[in-house]
């Protein structure tokens, strides 16, 4: 293996980034699709298949792309979704109907599928064990930046250009990060092949019933961090006759308040809890209590709709934070860190799927109301997994304390 020269600074700061390129490559869509909606006259039922493809694509590719980092260089994996997802973004602006618009979007969500699981395995290369939940942190910023930078960008360029320049702008930056990234990322091999791991056994299996409970929790997480992070513009539209363009522009918040719960739930784990389940519970509980807040003001107070939808979606990062980020450190002995951080995460894209298909189901024939009600109950099931896990029979949730 070569010896890295990059600091631990450096390492952090370049994954961030590059983090913060594959989101504004894959959530343009979402960001947009009420403008798109507006554009093609298209449905948001058709158009939301593109969106519900990705999650299946991407969480189907997490697991591909978390068992590759096991064996792969992880760095080449990264480069070639860089790549790949700078090339989707360029044909979608070319597509002629949903269905062209899905199967591009499908492909972007493979693409986008090799970032997460080689980064995490890079980090527990490169990074100390001690700063690893740190970094950690700091890397998910990429995502509420990125978040950040597409919900404010996309009216700008919405206004001067049309919809479709999101994307060749998305692109741009997709194909530059590649280069950066190949230039500047260090070259590592797997921590471990597997036959050096072949005498050590996991703590607890990756499919015991614990994790599966734990899986379910994950699924419910997606659920509500995507589903409400796609249709929360549209809801805003929808319930309160604004533009598109600033209902796209109260998406920012979301992303705001997701900062802070990254750091609160960072602070939360290793100060209070020190256990990722409990603490991912206490914040599933907040999300519900903010879902049954947005049911109480919609359709009376716009702005305090957005702050809770963006306080639902932040405490769903949280949860995220501690179920996909933290969790999947303590199998790396096993020498399947990469493996274990693919499987989980797509778990989330599990939840995303359905549940971007569901919402717009759901409130093109039952109304918004009907659709926030599903958030609180998705929530409350969130907060019973976690917290009943944290507490049974059987001592092997022992690892995670």
């Amino acid at each position: 293996m070569k010896k890295h020269q990059l600091s631990s600074t450096a390492i952090i700061s370049l994954f961030t980034i590059t983090y913060f390129v594959s989101y504004i490559t894959r959530i343009n869509f979402a960001a947009v699709i009420s403008e798109v909606v507006n554009s093609t006259h298209f449905t948001k039922t058709a158009l939301s298949l593109a969106i519900t493809g990705i999650s299946v694509t991407y969480g189907i590719g997490q697991v591909i792309s978390g068992i590759c980092g096991d064996r792969i260089s992880p760095k080449k994996l990264v480069f070639f979704g860089l790549i790949l997802t700078s090339l989707m973004n360029i044909l979608i602006p070319f597509c002629q109907n949903p269905v062209q618009m899905t199967v591009v979007w499908c492909i972007n969500g493979f693409a986008q599928s090799f970032m997460w699981p080689p980064i995490v395995a890079l980090l527990t290369i490169l990074i100390p064990s001690k700063d690893y939940s740190h970094a950690t942190v700091k890397i998910s910023w990429g995502s509420s930046f990125g978040t950040i930078f597409v919900y404010l960008a996309a009216p700008f360029f919405i206004h001067i250009s049309g919809w479709k320049m999101v994307f060749f702008v998305s692109a741009i930056a997709g194909i530059l990060m590649a280069i950066v990234w190949h230039m500047l990322c260090p070259d590592t091999e797997p921590v471990r092949r597997e036959k050096e791991v072949k005498q050590e056994k996991s703590t607890v299996s990756l499919f015991s019933p614990l994790m599966l409970f734990i899986m379910l929790a994950i699924i419910l997480q997606g659920a509500l961090r995507d589903g409400v992070t796609t249709w929360m513009p549209s809801y805003i539209s929808d319930t309160y006759n604004l533009s598109s363009v600033i209902s796209i522009l109260t998406g920012v918040l979301l992303p705001i308040f997701s900062l802070v719960c990254f750091n609160f739930a960072e602070k939360l784990y290793k100060k209070v809890f020190t256990n990722p389940l409990k603490c991912a519970g206490v914040i599933f509980g907040v999300g519900a209590i903010s879902a049954g807040l947005i049911q109480l003001f919609t359709g009376t107070f716009a702005a305090m709709s957005v702050v809770f939808s963006a306080l639902l979606t932040g405490c769903m990062h949280g949860v995220n934070l501690m179920l996909i980020c933290i969790l999947p450190a303590y199998f790396k002995n096993s020498g399947n860190v990469s493996t274990v951080s693919g499987v989980l995460n797509s778990c989330t894209y599990v939840g995303s799927a359905v549940s971007t298909y569901g919402i717009a189901y759901i409130s093109d024939n039952f109304g918004w109301n009907a659709t926030i009600s599903t958030w609180t109950v998705i929530a409350i099931l969130g907060t019973v997994i976690c917290l009943f896990v944290c507490y049974p029979k059987s001592k092997k949730s022992e690892i995670f304390n």
